[in-house]
């Protein structure tokens, strides 16, 4: 179930970013990274060590999102806690 849950999470944070105006091409840009970082991280096997700091990565994008896009920081607040909830 959690793995779904991460899955639809990403999955939505994508839609997010394909909606985000053409002059926000360095938010799109940190946003599609920390997407590809976080698939490349979760499609390894799960190792404490491997996965440490994608929460904290994640939280920094909420720190730098939060004002001008508040959709977006709220999918990233459900990711970090999606990713709590699996341990990671």
């Amino acid at each position: 179930m959690s793995q779904q849950k991460l899955n639809d999470v990403i999955h939505e944070l994508k839609n997010q970013i394909a909606s985000l105006e053409v002059s926000d091409a360095q938010a799109k840009q940190k946003l599609q990274s920390l997407v590809e970082g976080l698939e490349e991280k979760l499609r390894s096997p799960a190792d404490a060590g491997h996965h440490h700091g994608l929460v904290e990565e994640v939280r920094d994008s909420v720190e730098h999102f939060e004002v001008e896009h508040p959709r977006i920081t709220a999918i990233l607040n459900d990711l970090m806690m999606t990713l709590s909830n699996m341990g990671i």
